[in-house]
C-alpha cells in the first residue's frame, strides 16, 4: 500500500521532468532562432552604401556625365572648325535693264475696244535676280524714241509679288492698249507707233520693243495704256 508521503514524493518527481523538458525546449527554440536570423555582419554591410559619402556611389552616373561632356566638346568642336551648317544664301538682287529682254507673249484678246497683250521680261543674266511692281510702258515714235501719249497706267487687279527669275525665266504683265481711232481726232491725233518703251520696275534704263502693231495717240489728253504688276511665268 502506497503512503501519502510517497505519492507526494513521486509527485515532485514528474513536476521536475516536465520543468526541466519545458527548460531544455526554451533553449532549443532560442538557440535555432540565433542561428536563422541574418548575421549582424550582413546587415551592416547593406546599410554601408546609404552611409557612403558623395561621389563613392554606382560609377553609372558619372560614365554619363563623361558622356554628355564629350558629345559638348565633340559639337564645340564642329563649330568651331568650320563644319556647322552654312546660312542661309542671301536674298537675290533686283533684276537690272541690262539683265533684261523684252517681247510679246502669245496670250492676249480683245474686249470692249482695248486689245490685250502679254509683256515679257526674261532674264538675261547669269544668276538669279528678281522683280516686283509694275513696269513703266509708253509707246514711242517719230523714228527717234519720242514718247506718244501718256504712259501706261497701273492696273491694280493683280497686287505686285516679289517674282525671283532664274537665269533664262521670265515674267509678265497684261497690257491693254485701247483703240486710239475710238477718240476724237482732235483729242488724240492718231499716229503709228514705231514701238513700246519698257522700264523694269525700279530701272531708270529703258528697254525698247520694236513694233508697228499698236496706233497711239501723240496727245497726251487720251490715256491708251494700262499695265498689270508683273507676274512669274511668261504666260
Amino acid at each position: 500500500m502506497i503512503t501519502l508521503s510517497a505519492m507526494r514524493t513521486r509527485r515532485r518527481l514528474v513536476v521536475a521532468t516536465v520543468v526541466t523538458a519545458l527548460a531544455a525546449a526554451a533553449l532549443a527554440g532560442c538557440t535555432a532562432g540565433a542561428t536563422i536570423g541574418p548575421p549582424t555582419s550582413a546587415t551592416a554591410t547593406a546599410t554601408t552604401p546609404a552611409s557612403a559619402p558623395a561621389g563613392t556611389g554606382p560609377s553609372a552616373p558619372a560614365t554619363s556625365g563623361a558622356a554628355a561632356t564629350s558629345a559638348a566638346a565633340a559639337t564645340s568642336g564642329a563649330t568651331a572648325s568650320g563644319t556647322a551648317p552654312p546660312p542661309s544664301a542671301a536674298a537675290a538682287p533686283r533684276c537690272s535693264s541690262a539683265a533684261l529682254s523684252v517681247s510679246l507673249g502669245t496670250g492676249g484678246g480683245v474686249a470692249a475696244g482695248t486689245s490685250y497683250v502679254d509683256l515679257v521680261l526674261t532674264s538675261t543674266a547669269g544668276r538669279s535676280c528678281t522683280l516686283e511692281g509694275w513696269p513703266g510702258v509708253s509707246l514711242v515714235g517719230d523714228g527717234n524714241g519720242t514718247q506718244l501719249g501718256a504712259a501706261a497706267g497701273r492696273d491694280p487687279s493683280s497686287p505686285p509679288a516679289t517674282v525671283t527669275l532664274a537665269p533664262g525665266g521670265s515674267a509678265h504683265a497684261r497690257l491693254g492698249i485701247a483703240n486710239a481711232l475710238n477718240y476724237p481726232p482732235a483729242t488724240c491725233d492718231p499716229v503709228t507707233a514705231d514701238g513700246l518703251r519698257v522700264y523694269p520696275p525700279g530701272e531708270t534704263h529703258a528697254l525698247f520693243l520694236p513694233t508697228t502693231q499698236f496706233t497711239a495717240c501723240r496727245m497726251a489728253g487720251a490715256p491708251l495704256l494700262n499695265v498689270t504688276a508683273l507676274q512669274p511665268g511668261a504666260a
